[in-house]
């Protein structure tokens, strides 16, 4: 069931009930411009990833700043995307069992839909679906290039996997999926652009191995937020996933730029909204926005604004808060902003986005694809 929105148009922002989900357009905007503006005329695709968002609204936002369409991770969020109007959609992942298999190739008689695929049986699956329903699915086969979770070994393994797309009735290879996952909250710089460095050695090679066979790889699709710029320079990717880089969260923000410092080029732009429903004692305050609020898999949140406000512990529908300044003001009813640690889980908690300008409500929008697990 779809929850009523928390807000309406036009309200100011300290009306807003909560917990919300709130997103700052402006420094959104900036964002999306700053992706776009820091790959211009290197040679390389966004295709950000919409499992951050969930959200055809934000997808479409994305295309018009020049995004060839976005990534997913499951057929139920790609779903999503191609009903809210996205006509380009990689579900960067293995569809696995009859049932999302037919659904992932129904999809494809309606927009571009591509998938991954690291399995040669997963690979006669999907063939058999799209001959079956009168289309030629773009394939991807994955590589694992240190991540260690899907992905067929770089190399022959791949080269094998590829050949068997290419004579697959209904099927068409369509390059390398070659993500660095464990690479994105790397904190040292150094450390982290090697990691990327050992990525790209293992793609360059993969890539090399596949023409010399005739297999062309049209697509090499990668990176995240934290590593995007390395990928970039490459000369080995030509699609960029990051996703995050829209919103951001506290653990993003851990990472050291090149300085050692931390911090981040793009901005905090999402924020969960709570209020302060108890202040038992001066250095003690709690909110209505505990574990069914917001996701804390990658830390707690920050308190945005409050150096001296500190989250400490998340309960079900509790947060409590240790504040360091006894003298600060934050009696019952005081509503705060929230930095997530991790923006992706805690977007799948919420119906809507509370965008606002100015401190005031400028548009609600539906994430239509939460809770898209299948």
């Amino acid at each position: 069931m779809t929850t009523r929105p928390p807000a309406d148009v036009g309200m100011p922002l300290d009306a807003v009930d909560t917990p919300a989900l709130l997103l700052d357009l402006d420094a959104f905007e900036r964002n999306i411009a700053r992706l776009a503006g820091a790959v211009a005329g290197i040679g390389v695709r966004l295709r950000p990833h919409a499992k951050s968002h969930k959200c055809p609204v934000i997808a479409l936002r994305q295309m018009a700043s020049g995004a060839v369409g976005v990534c997913c991770q499951k057929v139920s969020e790609a779903e999503a995307m191609v009903y809210g109007g996205v006509p380009d959609v990689l579900v960067s992942n293995q569809i696995v069992g009859a049932p999302k298999i037919a659904r992932l190739v129904a999809l494809a008689k309606q927009a571009r839909v591509a998938v991954c695929v690291d399995d040669a049986g997963n690979v006669a699956a999907l063939s058999e679906a799209a001959s079956a329903f009168g289309v030629r699915l773009p394939v991807l086969i994955e590589i694992n290039v240190g991540a260690d979770r899907c992905g067929v070994e770089p190399g022959e393994p791949a080269l094998a996997l590829a050949k068997q797309i290419a004579a697959s009735p209904g099927l068409r290879f369509g390059g390398l999926q070659a993500y660095q996952g464990a690479a994105q909250h790397i904190r040292d710089y150094t450390k982290r652009k090697e990691a990327v460095d050992a990525a790209a050695e293992k793609t360059r090679r993969t890539v090399e191995l596949l023409g010399h066979h005739g297999l062309a790889c049209e697509v090499v699709s990668g990176a995240g937020t934290g590593t995007y710029r390395f990928e970039a320079v490459s000369g080995i990717w030509n699609e960029l996933q990051a996703g995050s880089y829209i919103f951001m969260d506290a653990d993003y923000l851990q990472n050291l730029g090149p300085d050692g410092k931390p911090g981040s080029e793009f901005e905090q732009s999402l924020f969960v909204y709570a209020t302060v429903m108890s202040r038992p004692t001066k250095d003690r305050a709690v909110l209505d926005a505990g574990l069914k609020a917001l996701s804390v898999d990658s830390g707690m949140p920050r308190v945005a604004g409050m150096q001296d406000v500190e989250y400490i512990r998340a309960s079900d529908e509790h947060g409590k808060l240790t504040l360091h300044d006894p003298h600060r003001a934050l009696p019952v009813g005081s509503k705060l902003r929230l930095i997530p640690g991790h923006c992706d889980p805690t977007v799948n908690m919420y119906d809507w986005y509370v965008c606002y300008r100015n401190s005031r409500v400028e548009a609600l929008w539906p994430i239509s694809a939460r809770g898209a697990i299948l």
